[in-house]
């Protein structure tokens, strides 16, 4: 990821087009084939980017792409006058830059189909581990860890859906002039340009390609950003002390704290939250990007300096963490279950309240019956069952008999729809 931002691959994308551009001018006879063959030949035998040589020449110019213009020419020679026909710098440096875009979406599509890979495993492997689903932080009703990871599972695959659609949409080429009107290059020249860069064609540059399509690539970065946290925050909780269902793979040697010989802390997972961060915080001036001044201006170009590799490259450094954590990931189901019975069967109160209003019990009155069992275990902190005060409350046996009531403590009868759901997530159960 990092050689797509690298000035030497910058310039010879520079190059290719220029050189292409070139190449359909001479084919349109406005200028000699001598000179596309000119500049292809010293390409095949002088593949050196001199970086510090242009640097230098820029020094003085103060123009980026004038400076590369004349250290192709000092190389090339007299030919190379021909090059940049018609052109504007903005042609050069956006096409050039969607390349660079198309290319790390590229890296990061591959990033998240690894992702995906291990997600799905882990999925399989906890299909059915039984664990206490929450809202609010707050015990509610039970789920399977297979469940919390295919949900992980179709948020990235939607994101691998939309990262794919920001690429199609970013990958476009302008070669077309000051002002964006071809008044001085044919629009055949883009057109070759686009094929040969594997872009499409811009149809209307304003003489810059329209940020909007910048605006939704690094949007849509940034929601990747934010999937990665929310998983990273999971793993995070359920790290705690008081909960310890899952935990970050601590290597042998591994240290945790210079203090406090005993810790084990989620250092990996708090790392991809602080770097989702970093990444929706390009997010914002990517937007304010899309508004420029009449036909062009260069506001957004400091931005996009930044913005196109610092968020590139730390979403492909935190998709590939992400992917290593999940991968190794330590799951503990007996404390999960421990976890899940805690706190003496509540979990099942929904269940008992639709019984008793199917009984004939109001719903006010049933929620009332268990509600007023279910604070008594609730304050004991777990120490009394539900089911057995349920059991001794006459109002709710009335109702229901003994064996109904024990009937709606079934830990598998939430399950019940579990291939269904992993049916719709991966296509298939197991």
């Amino acid at each position: 990821m990092t050689a797509i931002w690298e000035p030497e691959s910058k310039f010879r994308i520079w190059f290719e087009i220029e050189a292409h551009a070139t190449d359909k001018l001479a084919d349109l006879g406005v200028v000699p084939k001598a000179a596309a063959k000119a500049l292809w030949d010293w390409w095949a035998t002088n593949p050196v980017i001199e970086v510090a040589a242009i640097d230098a020449i820029e020094a003085v110019t103060k123009h980026d792409v004038i400076a590369f213009l004349t250290w192709v020419s000092e190389n090339v020679g007299d030919q190379a006058r021909f090059m940049h026909q018609g052109m504007t710098s903005s042609d050069v440096l956006d096409t050039c830059l969607n390349v660079q875009l198309a290319r790390a979406s590229d890296l990061l599509i591959e990033d998240l189909d690894k992702l995906l890979v291990v997600i799905e495993r882990r999925a399989m492997e906890h299909k059915l581990t039984p664990t206490i689903g929450r809202s609010h932080g707050i015990h509610a009703e039970p789920v399977t860890f297979g469940l919390k990871l295919a949900q992980a599972y179709a948020e990235f695959a939607r994101n691998r859906e939309r990262l794919i659609a920001a690429r199609a949409d970013i990958a476009t080429c302008a070669i077309s002039g000051a002002v964006g009107t071809f008044a001085n290059i044919d629009p055949q020249v883009e057109e070759h340009v686009a094929e040969k860069m594997g872009l499409s064609v811009e149809p209307v540059s304003t003489q810059v390609i329209p940020r909007d399509r910048h605006a939704m690539y690094f949007a849509t970065l940034g929601v990747i950003a934010s999937s990665i946290e929310r998983l990273a925050t999971e793993v995070r909780h359920l790290q705690r002390t008081e909960v310890l269902e899952a935990e970050e793979y601590f290597s042998p040697g591994q240290k945790g704290s210079s203090a406090m010989p005993h810790k084990r802390n989620p250092v990996l997972t708090e790392n991809l939250t602080g770097l989702a961060r970093m990444v929706r915080g390009y997010v914002v001036p990517a937007l304010e990007n899309v508004a420029l001044w009449h036909e062009r201006d260069i506001s957004h170009s400091s931005v996009e300096r930044y913005i196109g590799p610092d968020a590139t490259i730390t979403l492909d450094f935190a998709l590939q963490r992400l992917t290593g954590v999940m991968d190794k990931l330590v799951i503990y189901p007996v404390r999960m279950e421990k976890n899940l019975n805690k706190m003496g069967g509540l979990v099942h109160s929904q269940r008992v309240l639709l019984a008793l209003t199917q009984a004939g019990v109001s719903r006010e009155d049933a929620y009332r019956l268990v509600q007023r069992n279910a604070m008594k275990v609730w304050e004991s902190d777990g120490e009394l069952s539900l089911l057995e005060l349920l059991k001794a409350d006459g109002e709710v046996t009335a109702a229901l008999s003994n064996a109904e009531i024990e009937a709606k403590f079934d830990l598998g009868y939430h399950f019940k729809h579990v291939d269904t759901i992993f049916t719709r997530v991966f296509g298939k159960t197991a």
